[in-house]
């Protein structure tokens, strides 16, 4: 049997006191931003989250699940900070939260949703006697995930994981979808073929670069160095795109396929292309990711690989009960399988002249 991690051992791999590791993972004040971060990053190399009862206080774990009581309800927390795009009018992330509001209310349960992203106020709204688990959607703070796994709080996230957290994940089988998809472009001739997507936005992003790289690799096909996986801030992205794309039009060096992280990138860069007169799919094929309830509506009709939002939701919150009834399971990481649809804006390339 392993020995168990002490702050004292993590005190003296970084040659601090063990008052110092004390505070960093209480959550309170008293270290700066840059220590605490430190403490956590060796606390998890160390292993230190990852064994039971040493940094967490269960709470109401490994008893029959009460679903309601009378005359009150157990419910559900889900935290969607509202970063970016990531809000609950998205039409991408508010088709999870569909998902999470079905389920729950099909289990007697209640749900909260909490968009904030400061932990400190984070902190006063957290009550893990007042709530059964958390559902965590889209990309979060890990400052705020380890406040909720500091107080015990039971949680699941939605597409995202943190590598300093341990818990449940659920996904959809991003990088399968995504070789599958660019493996389609290269058997219909598509020899130059390009990502457009910020690899850094989210692990789902990171996973469809890899399934693309991967089919790309498994042909023997270079991965260029023209890829676009940076873009910006929120409300830079489009401007990074038109830039790209134009220098590539005059150096005459567009691919004859674009895929894209998802259908809102994929649908600005069909709007980009048109403004440079670059035809699509007669010139530059080009494919999305989410099948976002628009994709259809672009003109031409968007290719995309279409993800089951709701059902992320839905096995999300099932994920959650089975783990508060049975604690002591093994960690899941759970694929849900997207399907691949080919509409308009992709053409044959073996049939251009």
């Amino acid at each position: 049997m392993s020995k168990k991690v002490t702050m004292q051992q993590i005190a003296d791999y970084l040659g601090v006191s063990k008052f110092v590791v004390s505070k960093a993972l209480s959550g309170k004040g008293g270290v700066s931003a840059a220590t605490k971060e430190r403490v956590i990053q060796t606390a998890s190399q160390l292993g230190y989250f990852a064994q039971k009862n040493a940094y967490v206080k269960n709470i109401n774990l490994g008893q029959p699940l009460p679903i309601s009581t009378a005359g009150s309800r157990q419910s559900v927390l889900v935290l969607m900070p509202n970063i970016r795009f990531q809000t609950k009018d998205s039409v991408y992330w508010g088709r999870i939260l569909d998902g999470i509001s079905a389920k729950t209310e099909a289990e007697g349960l209640g749900m909260v949703i909490v968009s904030e992203q400061n932990v400190d106020n984070f902190l006063h709204i957290l009550n893990p006697n007042g709530i059964l688990g958390m559902v965590g959607v889209g990309q979060i703070s890990s400052s705020l995930l380890l406040e909720a796994h500091r107080v015990g709080v039971t949680m699941v996230l939605v597409d995202h994981e943190d590598p300093l957290i341990p818990t449940d994940t659920v996904f959809v089988n991003n990088y399968d979808c995504m070789y599958r998809l660019t493996k389609h472009l290269l058997a219909t001739g598509h020899q130059e073929i390009r990502f457009v997507g910020d690899v850094r936005y989210s692990r789902s992003f990171l996973d469809r670069f890899a399934g693309f790289r991967s089919a790309l690799e498994e042909q023997g096909i270079p991965l260029r160095d023209d890829n676009l996986t940076r873009l910006g801030e929120e409300g830079e992205g489009e401007e990074v795109i038109r830039q790209w794309a134009a220098r590539k039009k005059r150096a005459h060096t567009l691919p004859t396929a674009i895929v894209c992280a998802n259908d809102s990138i994929a649908r600005d860069m069909i709007r980009v292309l048109s403004e440079l007169g670059v035809s699509v799919p007669g010139e530059v094929s080009v494919t999305g990711f989410d099948n976002i309830e628009d994709a259809y509506r672009i003109s031409p009709a968007l290719s995309t690989v279409h993800v089951p939002k709701e059902a992320l939701g839905e096995r999300a919150v099932i994920r959650l009960l089975e783990r508060v009834r049975h604690p002591g399971e093994p960690l899941e990481k759970i694929l849900l399988a997207g399907e691949v649809i080919y509409r308009d804006s992709t053409a044959d390339n073996r049939m251009r002249s």
